[in-house]
């Protein structure tokens, strides 16, 4: 009996007791017993197994990854930490909105001296543009403050606006006294055509100075140099120079004779030293970018005394930061220094304007024997999206790649007007692939360009 009470208190697959009714019959006790109750739960073991091996093989990709992303967590850190620095700058974003109260007040800083210089200039001229402008300036104003108090007005579309009313301001400046029938060529608009190279030669110091610049001496009422050619190579990894070589006239030039050579700095490294493929030789001096500097020399070729001048500007770009690029780099040439009817100019690009170019106006005080900048225009156009410019009548024209033997010139801006064009594809030939310099000159209307060691002129068309 005990044996009997055994089997009928056995536990089934799901660990319960079955409890099973019999009848006793004979001294035997008599019951049906279900025995599939019994059966081992082959189909549950399976399921159970093949979700351990799923786990197992989860496992051990978590594992593998784990183990890639202990690897990688190191350089994804420094990625971090690198984008957290350079966005440090801009915290106020999230902080304190669009606009913080420092980024307003140099707004307003910039504002009040563009009203000053508007008031000096209405003052002056009293015209019809410069009630304009003041007007402008007026609703500007009202712009600015409001930003102060409500996040209403585009902040770029303020500075846009700025920048534009101080390019004018500029320009009223200029027009009454250097753009108004000073040359009969500045009447004619902008440049239509440029010839094929009207001159072809090999520097003399050979193909392999791929960098440097030349041209024709650029002052029109000079005449001690009227006919005068000179060479600027940079001897020094193609970037830095100290010594120019001038021919008394063009026949001198072409044959390569009769050359005298002045050294303007003792060394390469010296601060009077050139720094990138961009001079100009103006009247008894040539202008040039300072070595390692926002500054631009003047060299006197009768005294040898060097002057010079700080380009304006926040951040101004030197040694590499804004150079020609476009297809192909041209190492240093952040500053490059032109002449044209009006004068002399400097093209650079600053931090302040976002890496577009600067247009500003330099000109020499024989009396108190200083170089100043008189005038400043901001453009829209990146500086490394060029691959040259140069000054005609007051207008910059720009340049970019079009394949190894073609620029093309496809921009321009007025600083009498303060407009732009980039409409422009007039086409520029060229014998090899890097173009150093290329530069104006207003007393035959040619252009010059230093072509990896070959010197090539072109005539201008109006």
């Amino acid at each position: 009996m005990v044996l009997l009470l055994l089997l009928l208190f056995t536990v089934t697959s799901d660990g319960r007791a079955q409890r099973v009714l019999g009848l006793k019959k004979n001294d035997s006790c008599l019951c049906e017993v279900n025995s599939t109750v019994w059966s081992f739960p082959v189909v549950k073991y399976e399921t159970v197994l093949q979700q351990v091996h799923t786990c197992e093989g989860s496992l051990n990709s978590l594992a593998e990854q784990l183990k890639i992303s202990s690897q990688r967590l190191p350089q994804i850190q420094a990625q971090v930490t690198s984008l957290t620095a350079r966005l440090g700058p801009y915290k106020y974003l999230h902080n304190q909105g669009l606009y913080s109260a420092l980024s307003l007040r140099l707004l307003g800083q910039q504002l009040s001296q563009l009203e000053t210089d508007v008031g000096v200039v209405h003052s002056q001229l009293n015209n019809a543009q410069t009630k304009k402008l003041s007007k402008e300036v007026v609703k500007l104003r009202t712009h600015v403050d409001r930003l102060e108090t409500a996040d209403v007005v585009n902040m770029k579309a303020v500075k846009e606006k700025l920048r534009y009313l101080k390019n004018n301001v500029e320009s009223c400046k200029s027009i009454p006294k250097d753009f108004t029938g000073q040359d009969r060529y500045c009447l004619k608009g902008l440049i239509t055509n440029i010839s094929d190279p009207v001159t072809t030669k090999l520097s003399p110091y050979g193909k392999s100075y791929i960098s440097g610049s030349w041209g024709k001496q650029a002052q029109m009422e000079n005449e001690d140099q009227k006919y005068s050619y000179w060479v600027l190579p940079l001897a020094n990894s193609h970037i830095w120079g100290n010594t120019l070589r001038v021919y008394q006239n063009y026949e001198d030039f072409m044959a390569s004779t009769n050359h005298k050579d002045f050294t303007f700095a003792s060394s390469y490294s010296h601060p009077n030293a050139i720094e990138g493929p961009s001079a100009v030789l103006y009247g008894k001096a040539l202008y040039y970018n300072c070595y390692r500097s926002a500054d631009v020399c003047r060299y006197d070729l009768e005294t040898n005394e060097v002057k010079r001048v700080t380009l304006p500007g926040t951040g101004v770009g030197f040694n590499n930061k804004f150079p020609y690029c476009y297809y192909d780099c041209r190492l240093n040439s952040d500053v490059d220094v032109e002449a044209d009817e009006t004068g002399l100019w400097a093209l650079y690009a600053t931090l302040g304007n976002h890496g577009n170019l600067v247009i500003s106006r330099l000109v020499w005080n024989g009396e108190t024997k200083t170089l100043n900048v008189t005038q400043t225009w901001e453009t829209r156009l990146f500086k490394k999206a060029v691959s040259n410019a140069f000054m005609v009548c007051g207008v910059m024209y720009a340049t970019r790649y079009v394949n190894d033997y073609r620029e093309e010139v496809f921009y321009a801006f007025d600083t009498a007007t303060g407009k732009e064009d980039n409409s422009l594809a007039i086409r520029l030939e060229k014998v090899a692939k890097g173009m150093a310099s290329l530069s104006y000159n207003p007393t035959n209307k040619q252009i010059y360009m230093y072509n990896d060691g070959y010197l090539l002129a072109y005539q201008a068309y109006f």
